[in-house]
């Protein structure tokens, strides 16, 4: 209810500190991926007619040489590239014979257009033009990361347990201060920051964890060494609901270790190429827990409360553009993974769904008919729109917005 408070006594503030920031990486992140799009299309030589970020009514553009109109529409929360050859979601042939769906004949390609239309490639083609926009957008991330730790560093806190809060997981497994955790399960532990979004993850789930004991004396003198031989224990973190400062819940596991204080901190350097296989490992990591993630809501192990939509990114845009530029570019990249990851994903309208239906037509030798993929498309379309309002309404109640309609009202 405070956000709403602020929106409505400062809207121009609210807008500078949340809209603004929020309206910029989208649309930077939407570009960069119908870029991805766009260039692939044109490497394939199909000829693009559109290029638009945002929907609805065009505010301004300009055409290029090769005929495409680049421009900037009014809603922007999104955008689209359109090729010749592809102007509604079945990619309808023009071809002799062929009708629309009013029943109307459509004017048949000639051969030379057919050379530059989207739906007359081969498959190969068409998989790679659709491929590109989300591998464009892992890439862009993994630039960003890349950047800034070959400029800045990574920060990196060793993944020690300075302390164990009692009747915790931690408490009842028997790990003690100054053990240093190297593996939870099969993943290798590199920092506390990792210790932290493994248990974070596994709200339920027994964890095998593989640590080395600190040598007698130096926890308690803080001169910290540890043994060579390494010792594994099991527990299994507590669930917790936390709510940050805008009111949004999360479901989070908590084992119960207490990381070594700020002053323990490192920023380890990187040569160009380090930095660019921590960003790499970085960026494979985000889509290996979001995936996780999305599996526990499915199962019902994790609740869908945590499922954001556009209101929950603004707010978290605006804080991170007010801790600085650093942070911003951090919230960037992550935010780039995970717009490639959701456009992966086989439902159809998007990329995922698009190429998942290539694939049937590489194995059928034909493409699907073209009623199955206007029906598979117009159920993506309704799947995908219900998450979105689902995702918003998520947001309104945990801001508190609907409690202050109601308070309104009453």
């Amino acid at each position: 209810m405070e956000m709403f408070q602020e929106l409505l006594n400062k809207p121009v503030d609210f807008f500078m500190d949340y809209g603004g920031p929020f309206i910029l990486v989208l649309s930077v992140l939407v570009f960069v991926h119908e870029w991805g799009h766009y260039i692939v299309a044109r490497m394939c030589g199909v000829k693009v007619d559109n290029f638009s970020i945002g929907f609805g009514r065009e505010l301004f553009g300009w055409t290029d040489k090769q005929g495409c109109r680049w421009k900037f529409s009014l809603i922007p929360l999104g955008g689209y590239v359109q090729m010749f050859g592809d102007s509604d979601p079945a990619s309808t042939r023009h071809e002799e014979g062929v009708e629309n769906e009013k029943g109307e004949k459509i004017r048949p390609y000639t051969e030379e257009e057919k050379k530059v239309a989207f739906y007359a490639q081969p498959v190969g083609r068409r998989a790679a033009i659709v491929f590109a926009g989300p591998a464009v957008n892992y890439i862009f991330a993994i630039i960003l990361l890349t950047g800034l730790y070959a400029t800045q560093g990574q920060p990196y806190m060793p993944p020690v347990a300075a302390g164990v809060v009692e009747d915790s997981a931690a408490f009842d497994a028997g790990i003690r201060p100054g053990d240093m955790i190297v593996q939870v399960n099969d993943r290798k532990i590199g920092s506390f920051s990792d210790l932290r979004k493994n248990a974070a993850l596994n709200l339920d789930q027994e964890l095998t964890l593989t640590l080395r004991r600190a040598l007698p004396g130096t926890a308690e003198s803080g001169d910290l060494a540890w043994e060579t031989k390494t010792e594994t224990l099991k527990l299994t973190p507590r669930l917790e609901v936390e709510t940050d400062r805008f009111g949004f819940r999360h479901e989070t596991g908590r084992i119960g270790v207490v990381s070594l204080p700020s002053e323990g901190q490192e920023i380890r350097e990187h040569s160009i190429l380090s930095a660019f296989g921590a960003a790499a490992k970085d960026s494979y990591y985000i889509t290996i827990d979001t995936l996780e993630a999305l599996k526990q809501m499915i199962l019902g192990i994790r609740s869908t409360d945590e499922l954001g939509g556009i209101l929950r990114i603004g707010a978290y845009a605006g804080d991170f553009a007010q801790q600085g530029l650093i942070a911003f570019i951090t919230f960037a990249a992550l935010l780039s993974v995970n717009l490639g990851l959701i456009n992966l994903l086989p439902i159809p309208i998007l990329d995922g769904g698009h190429l998942a239906m290539y694939a049937m037509e590489k194995l059928r030798g034909k493409p699907l008919g073209e009623q199955v993929q206007e029906y598979a498309l117009r159920i993506g379309l309704v799947f995908l729109v219900s998450i979105m309002f689902f995702a918003t309404w998520n947001d309104l109640v945990q801001l508190k917005f609907v409690d202050y309609v109601k308070s309104l009202i009453s």
